[in-house]
């Protein structure tokens, strides 16, 4: 497609040494603009061939089954690639069954990707009120766990969209943190999803103020 990553060699670098920095359990929690967020901010943050070289560090995410793991070689694809496949809107013993799967990998030292926001967002800014909270119970769950929060953006993109514009460049920042909150059960999974936000939205602030 022709994609372009502002300055990749920094953004590697950060990324290579933010690793280096912390053994913690490390979830990803991007912003969500286009079917293509996953991928290109996992290219963006490892490169092609250090993630092959570190395997470990190809994050887990949760696609859409209809989309990218239906049946036969799609499925078979997308556990190569390290996908837990969900269906949203689906039977909630489901989705539940797919959290614990991703909190088991990232238990285990491996890190996952997933979107705060539950779907793209139709505006172009993040939508504080669609924050999913199966992020904070993800974090909730996992003693010590660390939130990388990622903002990308193509310069090209205003809204949402399927994918981005061909040709187009992208920025990214990202910032890593450790959610904290003195609340219990449900409380504390919406406190920890809602600091996920908080800092998603700082990122997109300054990506903002950046370009005035």
């Amino acid at each position: 497609m022709g994609y372009r990553i502002r300055d990749v060699a920094d953004v590697r670098r950060r990324f290579r040494a933010l690793l280096g920095e912390t053994e913690a359990p490390i979830l990803i929690c991007p912003n969500h603009l286009t079917m293509a967020d996953a991928a290109i901010a996992t290219w963006a943050l490892g490169g092609p061939w250090w993630l092959l070289r570190n395997y470990r560090w190809v994050p887990w995410n949760v696609p859409e089954l209809s989309n990218f793991a239906g049946v036969g070689l799609d499925r078979a694809a997308a556990w190569m690639v390290k996908c837990i496949p969900i269906v949203r809107g689906g039977p909630r013993e489901r989705l539940s069954h797919a959290l614990r799967k991703i909190e088991y990998v990232v238990s285990r030292g491996e890190p996952a990707l997933i979107f705060a926001e539950g779907t793209r967002s139709r505006t172009g800014r993040i939508q504080l009120e669609s924050i999913a909270h199966g992020v904070g119970r993800i974090v909730s769950a996992i003693p010590d766990c660390h939130v990388l929060c990622v903002y990308l953006r193509g310069d090209r993109q205003e809204t949402w969209s399927t994918v981005p514009s061909r040709g187009d460049s992208f920025y990214l920042d990202f910032e890593l943190f450790r959610p904290s909150s003195e609340n219990s059960g449900m409380r504390r999974s919406r406190d920890f999803a809602h600091q996920v936000a908080d800092r998603l939205v700082r990122l997109e602030e300054k990506y903002f103020a950046d370009r005035q």
